[in-house]
């Protein structure tokens, strides 16, 4: 089983887990069309006040285009495409983390902190940018903090933001339509009922009267607000 598969499986049991493998990203990247979800429509269910904010939020940039790149990089080395799934960075994750941190105001110094870290950390082993590391590069720093129970004293700070980064694109993806695909949830779903089957009623020596078989058992209209009028003695 590989990572991505073992990851799959902890988050069906309700854990979480470390994930890496590749990243797709180069130097002709528009990080804006990857991250611009001003325009996009919500149909979720909202009141005024909160579609105001929602809104508000929206219209707000908090990272820089270098924060949203390394952002969309490090998403895409947590959850990477398959030959059947896109890669965080193509179903809405780093706008995802770029909404919630301004949501949640208390993820904006731990992020800005870690992607600090993040690059100081590259050009200290590098003296490069950690958008400018090859892909091997750029994940022995990254597998130097992403298993807290083996991080080095030196490697605590770079752990904690690998962390609550991992959360966000975890949470970002497996709630996107794409994640929820690949974990094949089904969720709550209408069916048809159309009555107590026929054996079992003969077995209780039961029937359906008739008015309510025509006007009352009808697939097609199980979406129609039934009028009990006719019914009220």
């Amino acid at each position: 089983m590989d990572r991505r598969e073992s990851l799959k499986t902890l988050l069906i049991g309700g854990a979480g887990s470390g994930l890496l493998l590749s990243c797709r990203l180069d130097d002709n990247t528009d990080v804006s069309q990857l991250t611009d979800i001003k325009e996009k429509k919500f149909d979720y269910g909202r009141t005024p006040e909160e579609e105001a904010r929602d809104e508000a939020l929206l219209n707000d940039n908090f990272y820089t285009d270098e924060e949203m790149k390394t952002i969309i990089v490090l998403s895409d080395i947590i959850m990477p495409g398959t030959e059947s799934h896109e890669p965080a960075s193509e179903v809405g994750v780093p706008e995802f983390i770029e909404f919630i941190t301004k949501d949640i105001p208390e993820h904006k110094i731990p992020m800005r902190g870690g992607l600090r870290w993040l690059k100081n950390e590259s050009y200290k082993r590098h003296d490069k940018d950690f958008l400018e590391l090859s892909e091997e590069k750029r994940i022995a720093i990254v597998d130097d903090i992403a298993y807290p129970i083996d991080v080095k004293p030196e490697f605590t700070q770079g752990a904690v933001f690998f962390s609550r980064i991992r959360n966000l694109v975890t949470t970002g993806y497996f709630t996107s339509k794409e994640g929820i695909e690949y974990l094949g949830y089904k969720g709550n779903r209408p069916n048809v009922w159309d009555g107590v089957p026929d054996e079992v009623l003969k077995k209780h020596g039961m029937a359906y009267e008739e008015k309510i078989l025509k006007e009352s058992i009808k697939p097609e209209e199980r979406n129609d607000i039934e009028d009990w009028e006719g019914y009220i003695v």
